[in-house]
């Protein structure tokens, strides 16, 4: 073989082993993080961060992350930052960043932000939506079930919230007759007002709470623990906080949803504009039964679920109402 026949032999074969690769687009070199409280809180900050590692693995990118970034100036300074680090993919956990982003975004052209359950209006912004109503919906069928006074509690972040509508929804095609008390604290993470809430479900005998914000559920299913009560587990699976405790969970995938728009990001593929994912896509699940849940309710249940997978229709006939 000449040495020239086999140098372009060799550049050929190179070329074909770097085409077939699935993780090693030039146009996921760098991707940034921003949170608005902690990677380690366990639950929506943690889940962010597995997201972001899972990139780093299956494209060996350079991945930064960045803490406490929950104001206009902070989110500035840190996108300029990442811009000064070449960063070309910008994930913001929360609906807090898409707002700005949409003002940033025509800044750095080169740059495209995603945030969460927001509203995404630029061409290189990106909204994540979980469609909440649906896990909500099971985890009310699951409270009313279980509840041996009747009385359902939720303590939720914001009246906005898809899930809560489907609780309230869920708990009265269950069992009409269970009385609903619905809290807001108006705030993801006060644990205070969330504690203030509880006290008040408690002294109304109410037996199982719905803790609807990431920052406080951890904090209150504890309480709840304490008093023998029961709790619906809220984005991450919370089984491990106490399985005679957590009845179920309404788990949503964030990390799950990095690697989705990773892959698209790297082929070009990227809507801007708000995406929508659900049960079908992998990004929202429930979490573990507890065992006091009889055995015949949890495969009902699971039916449930998967009718909804299959044909997008809700045990009461409907469809999800987001």
């Amino acid at each position: 073989m000449s040495n020239k026949f086999y140098t372009i032999f060799m550049m050929v074969f190179l070329i074909g082993i770097s085409g077939c690769s699935t993780g090693d687009s030039a146009e996921i070199e760098k991707v940034g993080l921003l949170v608005p409280e902690t990677v380690s809180d366990g639950v929506w900050g943690t889940k962010g961060y597995k997201g972001l590692l899972k990139i780093q693995s299956d494209y060996n990118a350079d991945v930064f992350y960045k803490e406490s970034i929950k104001n206009d100036t902070s989110i500035k300074q840190a996108v300029k930052e990442y811009n000064d680090e070449e960063v070309t993919l910008v994930f913001g956990h929360g609906s807090e960043y898409s707002g700005i982003f949409n003002t940033l975004s025509g800044d750095y052209p080169n740059m495209h932000f995603v945030s969460f359950n927001g509203d995404a209006t630029e061409e290189n912004t990106t909204s994540l939506q979980f469609k909440g109503y649906a896990m909500g919906f099971f985890g009310g069928m699951t409270a009313a079930y279980q509840s041996n006074t009747n009385k359902v509690g939720v303590i939720a972040a914001f009246e906005w919230q898809p899930e809560v509508q489907g609780f309230i929804d869920g708990v009265k095609y269950q069992n009409s007759e269970t009385e609903l008390i619905v809290e807001y604290t108006n705030h993801w993470s006060d644990q205070d007002i969330a504690f203030e809430k509880l006290e008040g479900l408690m002294n109304h005998r109410v037996d199982v709470v719905y803790p609807a914000g990431d920052g406080y559920n951890v904090a209150v299913i504890e309480k709840l623990k304490e008093k023998g009560l029961y709790a619906i587990g809220y984005v991450s699976d919370q089984s491990d906080l106490g399985e005679s405790t957590v009845l179920t969970s309404t788990v949503q995938h964030a990390d799950k949803l990095y690697s989705i728009v990773a892959e698209r990001f790297a082929n070009d593929e990227l809507d801007s504009g708000n995406l929508e994912f659900d049960f079908e896509d992998g990004a929202i699940s429930m979490g573990k039964f507890s065992p006091v849940i009889p055995k015949d309710f949890q495969d009902e249940m699971k039916q449930h679920v998967q009718a909804y997978i299959e044909t997008g229709k809700l045990p009461n006939g409907k469809e999800s109402k987001q």
